[in-house]
């Protein structure tokens, strides 16, 4: 997409300053370098396929039209309703049904900060010297003692499937 033109600038390498009182000086043609030319700038996807840009547009005017009357068109109304994901819906009915918007969003609001701030926390301990390989040791120490005191031997499963279950029916409540 280079132009067909083939105009060249000049610099030159002369270092008398220009004034408007001292006469120029042309410069001589063993001192100057000349420049490429740059290509033509792309043409705009818009120049491309106008059509898609026209459909884009009166798509907006309909929301701007319809927000201005109050009034929302169908087709954009079960058009929304059919782009949202099963999961969105249900957050969407999960929240109209509780009562206090505010102290779950102040929760909400909350855990996300203590998240953050344990993030902090625990990359500020993996910064230290020796302690991210002495928690490595530990952590691998307390999975292998987790292991053999539970997953082992068919009863100590039994036992810690049914402290699970037990916790679980607490948590969510009988069901």
């Amino acid at each position: 997409m280079a132009s067909s033109s083939s105009s060249t600038f000049a610099l030159s390498s002369s270092s008398t300053l220009l004034d408007s009182k001292a006469p120029r000086q042309s410069a001589s043609p063993s001192s100057t370098v000349p420049l490429p030319t740059l290509p033509s700038p792309p043409t705009p996807l818009s120049q491309i396929r106008p059509w898609k840009s026209t459909a884009y547009c009166r798509k907006i005017a309909r929301n701007v039209m319809g927000m201005a009357t109050g009034e929302v068109p169908a087709e954009v109304a079960a058009g929304e309703l059919a782009e949202m994901p099963e999961i969105v819906k249900k957050v969407q009915e999960a929240w109209d049904k509780v009562e206090d918007k505010y102290a779950v969003s102040s929760l909400a609001v909350s855990g996300f900060v203590a998240l953050w701030a344990s993030a902090g926390v625990v990359s500020a301990i993996d910064r230290l010297p020796l302690v991210p390989g002495l928690l490595e040791l530990v952590g691998i120490g307390y999975t292998g003692w987790f292991a053999y005191k539970n997953l082992i031997f068919r009863p100590d499963r039994e036992a810690l499937l049914q402290k699970l279950k037990e916790t679980y029916s607490e948590i969510i409540g009988s069901s």
